[in-house]
């Protein structure tokens, strides 16, 4: 299959501006933001952000569109988000399945009531979105830490949304390590039963370990064993993905980042030649 995008990337953060306006061009491959957190953004750090994307391949991971909110779709949100993507070249646009909000922000993901019903809704939404903006939206299955009124598995309501938007897969890595240990179950078995048709690239990230049975989804350290070893399966089913990697607070200096963004591309390589080998 091919992607707009390749190899290994960063996700674009105002505190890491600086530091990654000094990159080398081959150092990462994409970088990822929150289209909100930059729509209208001007001046110092507006010319920041458009020399990168100059220079990166661009990708939008949204925050605010709440898909399963019960307040009405954002069509405002989604316009801007569309002539953002056209006036920077974005090449994708992802979100969550969840939703952050009734008609205010919560600045949380919450979880989706994993129900028919709310498969129905969500899909109508989804459909609705993606004619807006013209383009397929890569919706990315959230960490959560409750299933209030659950009906179906995480699995089944996650495959019937993917089926009956007709959308694409963010395969979060981390996020199915951190659901696996709350909840109980396993995290490959869970990876295998994904739909290998609709991934279109994956996230990797470090997350907080509460007590021995509770993980929780930071993005603020770095990522472990466990979580490396599930990318290798991801690229096992899916091929070799885009893979980014998800930091968002308690940077730990741009050489610590680029050390894992690295061993990202360690891994791809290694797949690749092991997906050659095994096609001889």
């Amino acid at each position: 299959m091919q992607y707009p995008i390749h190899g290994a990337g960063l996700g674009l953060r105002r505190a890491l501006l600086s530091d990654m306006a000094r990159l080398e061009s081959d150092a990462i491959n994409f970088v990822e933001v929150a289209p909100e957190n930059w729509i209208g953004v001007g001046g110092r750090f507006g010319r920041q952000f458009r020399s990168l994307t100059e220079r990166f391949p661009l990708i939008c991971h949204g925050l605010s569109l709440s898909i399963g909110s019960p307040a009405a779709l954002d069509i405002a949100l989604l316009t801007d988000i569309k002539n953002f993507m056209r006036e920077h070249n974005a090449l994708l646009y992802s979100e969550h399945l969840s939703y952050c909000g009734d008609y205010g922000q919560l600045y949380d993901l919450m979880p989706i009531p994993f129900t028919s019903e709310a498969v129905d809704y969500v899909v109508d939404r989804i459909k609705r979105a993606q004619d807006i903006l013209e383009r397929r939206i890569i919706m990315e299955h959230v960490s959560y830490y409750a299933a209030p009124g659950q009906e179906m598995t995480e699995i089944e309501f996650l495959n019937a949304v993917l089926e009956g938007a007709d959308c694409e897969l963010l395969v979060d890595v981390n996020n199915i390590y951190v659901n696996s240990i709350n909840f109980g179950y396993d995290a490959n078995e869970f990876l295998q039963s994904l739909p290998v048709h609709r991934a279109a690239y994956v996230h990797i990230a470090g997350h907080y370990v509460e007590a021995e049975d509770i993980r929780i989804d930071t993005h603020a350290s770095d990522v472990i064993e466990p979580v490396w070893n599930l990318l290798d399966k991801a690229y096992e089913r899916f091929g070799v993905l885009p893979t980014l990697l998800e930091r968002d607070f308690n940077f730990p200096g741009m050489p610590a980042l680029l050390s894992e963004t690295n061993r990202i591309k360690a891994a791809q390589t290694r797949a690749a030649t092991q997906l050659r080998a095994s096609t001889r």
